[in-house]
């Protein structure tokens, strides 16, 4: 999908709207380096352009996908080199997914567990709490 270009500079709240971003979120993205600093017009605010626009989707759709900012502003750099190879990317993904499937199995394992909680605690009647007791029993360590 293209962006749609604009006709003149967009204020901060409208790149916001057009993006689907907080207002703080692109301060934010501009604060830590994510987003460059944009021209100022003549009455001294900001004119962010289609560069902009793109640039903030890129990120957004990066941390959909749970890209850190580093490894964000790692694709940033790559996006910004086009004629660099993608083997950075592909390992920059291929680590990034190690990272998914290692969260997934550890929400797999937390289910389980809260699973048999929920089971054990049954209506709530009981006088002793299983999820309390679950909580204070040392953890294995690995």
């Amino acid at each position: 999908m293209s962006v749609a270009p604009s006709p003149k500079g967009l204020q901060r709240a409208e790149l916001a709207r057009r993006t689907g971003a907080n207002l703080e979120t692109v301060r934010y993205y501009e604060k830590v380096g994510l987003l460059p600093p944009p021209p100022r017009t003549a009455s001294g605010y900001r004119s962010y352009d289609d560069t902009h626009e793109q640039r903030l989707g890129f990120v957004l759709r990066a941390r959909e996908l749970g890209f850190s900012l580093d490894e964000i502003r790692a694709l940033l750099r790559l996006a910004d080199e086009r004629e660099q190879p993608c083997a950075e990317a592909s390992l920059l993904a291929v680590t990034h997914l190690a990272d998914v499937r290692a969260k997934i199995a550890d929400l797999k394992r937390m289910e389980r567990v809260l699973k048999d909680v929920v089971v054990q605690c049954g209506d709530g009647t009981r006088r002793d709490c299983p999820l309390i007791e679950t909580l204070f029993r040392r953890r294995e360590v690995e």
